[in-house]
Parts: structure tokens; sequence; C-alpha cells
């Protein structure tokens, strides 16, 4: 009886977990102003957008990091002052970890300035990163 409490334990436990992170994937958290990192466009490889910098952190065997990545360059070719930048994760582990990306895709939202107004792990809808864009201050129109 003790061994059936347990394993209906570790599968409530199991789906209480899966139900979260399917809530948050993708999601974007949005960071305080005093608690910004502030990134150059040496460390991302390329330059910074003139009114916004959409991140994409990425790894070679992940199927969402495609996905992710043609939603970007979508939207980016559709704004103004809007670019993308993708980093092969496993080539830049010292920013990943200067960062805290702890999963790909990682995508990180840059204002004009180059500071982080907001991130999301996991691949994000549009309405998600053009939300994210107009909070950054790159809002179309």
């Amino acid at each position: 009886m003790t061994g059936l409490l347990i394993l209906l334990a570790a599968a409530v436990v199991t789906v209480v977990i899966a139900v979260l992170m399917r809530w948050k994937n993708g999601r974007f958290a949005e960071r305080p102003a005093d608690d910004r990192e502030v990134l150059t466009p040496e460390q991302i490889g390329a330059p910074l957008g003139e009114r916004a910098t959409l991140v994409q952190f990425s790894s070679a065997f992940c199927s969402p990091c495609r996905a992710t990545r043609t939603l970007l360059t979508d939207i980016a070719g559709r704004l103004d002052g809007v670019v993308t930048v993708e980093i092969d994760a496993e080539a830049h582990l010292d920013l990943v970890r200067e960062l805290h990306v702890m999963r790909t895709p990682t995508v990180l939202v840059l204002d004009a300035d180059g500071a982080v107004s907001t991130r999301a792990s996991g691949l994000p809808r549009r309405d998600q990163v053009l939300a994210a864009l107009d909070r950054a201050g790159a809002s179309p129109g």
C-alpha cells in the first residue's frame, strides 16, 4: 500500500511540474530596470539594432531553435531597427554561464542600448515576441 501511495504522489508531482513547464515555455520574464545585464556588440558578435535586438541562444540539435529562428527572423524583417542575432550556446559557454542560460532556445530582448529588457526560454509565440519588443520600446509604428 505504501508503494502505491508513493507512486501516486510521484505521478501527481510529475503532472504538476509538466503543466507548469508547459505554461512557462516561451513566456517572457521582464527584468527590473536596476537588474538588467548590458550586452555589447562584441559580446554578441553583431551590431545592435537601432530600436531592439533579439538574441537567440541555440544548439545544433534543437528543433524548437529552428522554429524560433524562423519566427524571430520574420519579425525582425518586418520591423525597422530590429535585428536578430543567433548565438551557438555550445561555442559561447562563458556568455551562457554569465547570462544564466539554462536551455535552448533562450531569447533575450535587448533595448537600443543593449540592456536585456526581457527573456524567454523555449519557443515563444509571435504575440509574445511583439509584446516583449513593445516593452523594450521597439513596437511597430
